[in-house]
């Protein structure tokens, strides 16, 4: 199995992606907007992704943490707050802001959600990342963690938590630059505290930052220091550990070349959101299998999906998370992540 999440092209797998898929095997795809139109044709690709590989745990993921962070997005399906807006409210909130988002993904046959946002919001932080921060207190930052999480898990739908080891200090964009995080350990201590808090979560995403007094030169993705000392030490994250986005300005190299870097610092799978022929190439001769380690790590992931406790939210719920998020003034957010890979990419 290919130590990879990859992404495909349109809303149908083309003839080279189906060869693809089912030589090489990959252990997931992501999926964003251009893959997905309405509830029907999403169903029809997931299960053709599946149908391609032959698997029917294949990861199949979405960015969906609310607010613009939507891949799925129309009247299929629901409208959620940001993780700011929902910030301001409490777990019960959170918990119901889980469940919505879970009926819409089990619909679509999406398995795996890289949510939530645990980094901290500081006046510096970046705009690409705001207003998809729960605030500035780490204790409520870990509490709604932990209710959306719980949430995901009892709709059999797998959690990622992101990104470690907090995001939150950084002003520069990862998709243009190398964030430099020059604080000491001391001073980061704050952003750790709600991935530790939440380090039992069966999936976790790094950073692209540079935390100086750990490693100096290498960002947190292609450092082993890095990775060992805080993710795996620090934080005492065991989980299934995924890059993020290698096509990314802040890591320097060909594909290849940063997805076996990523993979060599302890990443357990690379996260590659393009869908190039000639990367994706690239990408299956750099990646290797996964180790054993890793693998043991995918299974505990995969074993969630099957133990579904959570019913869909009813609509008294639903009604009063939609009058809760109406009377919070909504974050004035005009920079998208999402944009911005897209136009780096074309």
């Amino acid at each position: 199995m290919l130590a990879a999440l990859v992404s495909v092209s349109g809303l149908s797998l083309t003839e080279w992606e189906k060869r693809w898929l089912e030589k090489y095997n990959p252990a997931g795809v992501s999926l964003f907007a251009r893959n997905i139109a309405d509830a029907a044709q999403l169903r029809r690709l997931t299960d053709e992704i599946r149908n391609a590989v032959g698997r029917n745990d294949i990861l199949i993921a979405v960015d969906q943490e609310g607010g613009r962070v939507r891949r799925l997005s129309g009247a299929d399906f629901h409208s959620v707050a940001s993780q700011y807006v929902l910030g301001r409210l409490d777990e019960e909130m959170a918990a119901v802001h889980a469940g919505i988002i879970s009926s819409d993904l089990q619909r679509g046959g999406i398995n795996f959600n890289f949510a939530p946002v645990l980094d901290m919001a500081y006046p510096s932080t970046h705009p690409v990342l705001k207003s998809r921060c729960f605030g500035d207190n780490e204790q409520k930052t870990a509490l709604l963690g932990r209710a959306l999480i719980d949430t995901y898990l009892s709709h059999g739908i797998c959690p990622c938590i992101k990104h470690m080891p907090g995001h939150g200090r950084a002003e520069t964009d990862p998709h243009l630059g190398l964030p430099v995080l020059s604080h000491s350990l001391r001073e980061l201590s704050k952003d750790f505290y709600p991935f530790i808090e939440n380090n039992s979560c069966p999936a976790g995403m790094t950073a692209h930052i540079v935390v100086s007094e750990v490693d100096d030169r290498l960002p947190v993705t292609l450092s082993k220091k890095a990775v060992d000392y805080l993710i795996r030490g620090i934080i005492g994250f065991d989980g299934l550990l995924i890059s993020d986005a290698i096509e990314m300005k802040a890591l320097s190299g060909s594909i290849g070349e940063k997805a076996q870097k990523a993979l060599e610092a302890g990443c357990d799978l690379v996260c590659y959101c393009g869908a190039g022929a000639a990367e994706l190439e690239m990408l299956a001769q750099y990646c290797p299998s996964m180790n054993d380690r890793s693998v043991e790590r995918l299974h505990q992931v995969t074993e969630l999906f099957n133990r579904k406790s959570a019913t869909a939210a009813n609509t008294a719920d639903m009604d009063r998370y939609y009058r809760a998020v109406g009377l919070v003034e909504e974050y004035n957010e005009n920079y998208d992540a999402t944009e911005v890979l897209n136009r780096m990419k074309s």
